[in-house]
């Protein structure tokens, strides 16, 4: 992957009503968090006998966090995760972005748009392995509502293995609304359906493309799927008839990650 891909996301600055604190925990999630200059305020970190901390703590100081040495049960009684690996970041709580701060993340690489969209997704770690999925395969950023659907938790912080810092996630009031502007922005909007009219390798990724992915339950919601300009499908060949939704996201990205490369290759 280029080097311009995998530039850091240039975030706006945070809401007032988004200037709280939130925790990172696991030594992935804490060491992308201090990579990518976020000011931790606090770090807390169990007694390290074999040295794997030195990193995180090397580079916490540097940022001037305050480090505090505190007993692993301490750190068992203050995580939300539950699997925090012996460090706890204390960060002001993840910043959103616009639509339109992702659309220039595209034109600023000088690629065509690729966008994920999660039509509410309530599982923190599915969240997480899908941003995980979105930001390895290079789409400018994330889309998901504010209303029935998990955000940026620790938990989902902790599942994208740090990729929450390099990629842009915009939260929306209403998905709907926010189709709209992708399409009114060149964006052509692919939703992921069983029933799809077409397999996801006859669908054109290689354009300005959003990627649309139904919540773990329910699928698409009614609404969203009309709003689609495509229904596409993953063919299954196994006794099990569908993915899971971060699974799903991989498949459908990767496909769109390919396409692209084929293009490159040729243009």
């Amino acid at each position: 992957m280029s080097q311009k891909n995998k530039r850091s996301y240039q975030k706006r600055p945070a809401r007032e009503e988004e200037q709280e604190t939130t925790l990172y925990e696991g030594r992935n999630a804490v060491m992308e968090l201090l990579r990518a200059g976020r000011t931790v305020d606090k770090l807390f970190v169990a007694p390290d006998q074999n040295g794997r901390m030195a990193d995180i703590i090397a580079l916490a100081k540097k940022s001037g966090a305050v480090i505090t040495q505190v007993d692993r049960r301490k750190l068992d009684a203050m995580s939300e995760t539950g699997v925090h690996q012996g460090v706890i970041a204390q960060a002001a709580a993840h910043e959103y972005v616009s639509i339109d701060d992702i659309l220039q993340v595209a034109r600023d690489r000088g690629e065509q748009p690729l966008i994920l969209v999660c039509d509410g997704l309530t599982d923190p770690h599915n969240l997480g392995a899908v941003i995980r999925s979105a930001e390895t395969a290079g789409a400018h950023g994330v889309v998901i509502p504010k209303r029935r659907s998990v955000g940026l938790t620790a938990t989902a912080a902790k599942a994208s293995a740090g990729a929450i810092e390099h990629i842009g996630v915009a939260r929306v009031t209403n998905l709907a609304a926010a189709i709209d502007e992708l399409k009114e922005n060149g964006v052509w909007v692919f939703g992921a359906d069983a029933g799809g009219d077409k397999q996801l390798y006859e669908a054109d990724f290689a354009g300005a493309a959003a990627i649309v992915i139904g919540s773990e339950g329910n699928g698409l919601s009614r609404i969203v799927h009309d709003k689609c300009d495509f229904i596409v499908s993953i063919p299954m060949k196994g006794k099990v008839n569908s993915l899971n939704a971060s699974a799903a996201a991989a498949v459908l990205l990767y496909e769109a990650v390919r396409q692209r490369l084929g293009e490159e290759r040729h243009g």
